[in-house]
């Protein structure tokens, strides 16, 4: 669970490379071509039997509440506990949501908000869930729906003119995926997602109805500059007016803002943990707002992806619900396989640093993580999750750590990062330990 943050702080953090945290900017990379079909990621054993040891003596007497698994940069699983059983993942299924959409994007990508002038003269506004949009920028798409008229009704008393506004916004039923709580919608973190959300739709709470507020405040815009705007909420056209879309014949754009570049957008959803984003990165990587078939769009994307998917079940871009599996294998390949990735510095650059940034800011700090450990966090009731790329002097490997219902996890999943550190150079001919049978 999380809470809004201004992507002004996050674009800064966005920039740090892996092997060199919060000091260099990844290189300015052009946008790659579509990734060739790639093979299978098959996880060999190798089980590096010290380490399969210190991960059975790390969960003690909880074995059957967790997940684990350690991968090396070839491919070879070093420890293993549990990897095939998939559980709930919380905010690690943000790893999969923001690896989909800097594939499908890429790293400049920027979601835009519009007002459009078609050729009867109507105005129309569309956006893309930007997270960062302000009531600022929402004022000055007043002003400009002023100045450029649109469907004129005559003045009404003092107020002055009237000025028809559509707005292209998702029927409700789309602001929230279907098993979210119902208690956590109320919240900041499980604000409604829409595609023009101010604030990404959250106060101190959740903001219930983003439509009215957003009439508010461009009526109450218009109204200061002596006009007013009769905003007309309508659903999403069929014919898409969205970013990269070829606008209808005789439509133009009156004015647009966009927000940050998807690195930001990346740092926002791993490094702070910020459910809206990691929603609407979702959504605008699937090129489609229904999270069921944005959800199975993913789906067939970490398939293509070669990445062993048994198991799996998306359900949202965030992890806020509870019908999300996963297994340990899973999003260890994952890490593997974004690694590979020509745009892997960005991916690795939005994740949280152990000791230093984001969500594992005060975890680990003065150990010999402190530093060494990029990941992703996810926490709900009962569920505590953590995986990323571990440095060692042997090279990077790529951990996942999940317990549904563990009673002290920070300290289980301290103590097998600790141990993966200790036996990274481990040659397959010390397999002597298997790991645990799963049982049905």
């Amino acid at each position: 669970m999380t809470r809004a943050v201004s992507l002004a702080a996050c674009m800064a953090a966005s920039l740090a490379l892996s092997h060199a945290p919060l000091q260099a900017q990844p290189p300015l990379l052009p946008e790659p071509p579509p990734l060739a079909p790639l093979g299978r990621i098959d996880l060999r054993p190798a089980i590096c039997a010290p380490l399969q040891r210190a991960v059975q003596r790390a969960v003690g007497g909880q074995p059957q509440v967790w997940s684990i698994s350690v991968v090396d940069g070839s491919g070879r699983l070093l420890a293993d506990h549990y990897g095939s059983v998939p559980r709930v993942p919380a905010s690690n299924q943000k790893l999969i949501a923001t690896a989909f959409a800097l594939d499908r994007l890429g790293p400049d990508f920027r979601l835009m908000t519009r007002l459009l002038r078609h050729g009867d003269g109507s105005l129309e506004m569309v956006g893309e869930g930007d997270p960062d949009l302000s009531v600022a920028e929402i004022q000055r798409f007043a002003m400009v729906a002023l100045g450029h008229g649109g469907s004129r009704n005559p003045a009404v008393g003092s107020a002055g003119p009237e000025i028809k506004l559509f707005v292209r916004e998702e029927p409700r039923r789309n602001w929230w995926p279907s098993d979210w709580h119902p208690s956590d919608r109320s919240y900041a973190y499980g604000a409604p997602i829409t595609r023009l959300a101010l604030t990404s739709n959250a106060l101190h709470m959740a903001v219930m109805d983003p439509a009215a507020r957003l009439q508010r405040i461009l009526d109450s815009a218009a109204r200061r500059q002596g006009g007013r705007l009769q905003t007309v909420v309508l659903p999403p056209a069929p014919i898409s007016t969205q970013q990269g879309s070829e606008l209808p014949d005789q439509t133009v754009v009156l004015h647009s803002e966009s927000s940050a570049p998807m690195h930001a957008l990346l740092s926002l959803a791993n490094t702070e943990s910020h459910n809206f984003t990691a929603e609407v990165l979702l959504r605008e990587a699937a090129d489609d707002w229904d999270v069921h078939r944005a959800s199975m769009a993913a789906t067939r994307w970490m398939q293509s992806q070669g990445i062993p998917i048994a198991g799996l079940r998306i359900r949202d871009g965030s992890g806020l619900s509870r019908g999300n599996r996963l297994t340990s294998r899973t999003l260890s390949a994952l890490l593997l396989r974004m690694a590979q990735h020509p745009l892997s510095a960005y991916y690795q650059a939005s994740m949280a640093i152990a000791g230093e940034r984001g969500t594992l800011r005060r975890l680990y700090r003065g150990s010999s993580l402190d530093g060494r450990f990029r990941g992703k966090t996810g926490t709900l009731t009962g569920v505590r999750t953590i995986s990323g790329i571990l440095d060692t002097e042997d090279g990077p490997l790529f951990v996942s750590m999940l317990s549904n219902g563990a009673s002290a996890p920070n300290s289980v999943m301290g103590d097998v990062l600790e141990a993966s550190q200790r036996f990274s150079q481990c040659s397959s001919s010390n397999a002597a330990v298997r790991p645990p049978a799963v049982r049905g």
